[in-house]
């Protein structure tokens, strides 16, 4: 098949978006659970994800809380996460807890 994406050594075409105008977000994180102030705008539906901290993180609604239960996310390791359109809508919330100490989670919205 063939692709306008940028490949890979092996000509395996590499998935790529750009980062989205005024659509940076930072959350502190700690033991307690924290989430973006700002829902995720209706039209992302993929977010890159970086945590200065190990830390357990979940997406949702603006009622969303992580707990240690969650998925994992290592320090130092830059992830993109699709947060919808799901079958009822989009998960405009990612709500984080560290493993232990404070931290902070950068949040990128892609188109």
């Amino acid at each position: 098949m063939t692709s306008l994406l940028p490949q890979d050594t092996n000509g395996n075409p590499i998935p790529t978006l750009r980062l989205k105008d005024n659509a940076a977000h930072k959350i502190s994180t700690t033991a307690t659970s924290a989430k973006n102030i700002a829902a995720f705008s209706a039209d992302t539906d993929v977010i890159g994800i970086y945590g200065t901290e190990d830390s357990y993180i979940k997406i949702g609604a603006s009622d969303v809380t992580a707990t240690d239960g969650d998925h994992f996310l290592p320090a130092g390791t830059y992830f993109d996460l699709a947060i919808g359109p799901n079958d009822t809508a989009q998960n405009a919330y990612l709500a984080a807890i560290t493993a232990g100490g404070n931290g902070v989670i950068y949040i990128s919205e892609k188109v």
